[in-house]
């Protein structure tokens, strides 16, 4: 998964909590959705950002 789809989800579960959408089955399934999410999130940034320090160090 891209990215941008990552961060797109997020932001979708986000409005859904937000706008009292989701019962509370629905709820706990969407947060632990939205913990991968922002995981690979995570992952994705510190690996671009590695592979640009280094190659700005060449």
């Amino acid at each position: 998964m891209k990215y941008e789809e990552a961060l797109q989800q997020l932001e979708t579960i986000v409005s859904q909590i937000e706008n009292n959408e989701l019962d509370i089955d629905q709820l706990a399934d969407r947060l632990k959705e939205a913990q991968k999410l922002v995981k690979l999130c995570k992952d994705k940034l510190y690996k671009t950002d590695e592979k640009i320090k280094a190659l700005l160090e060449e």
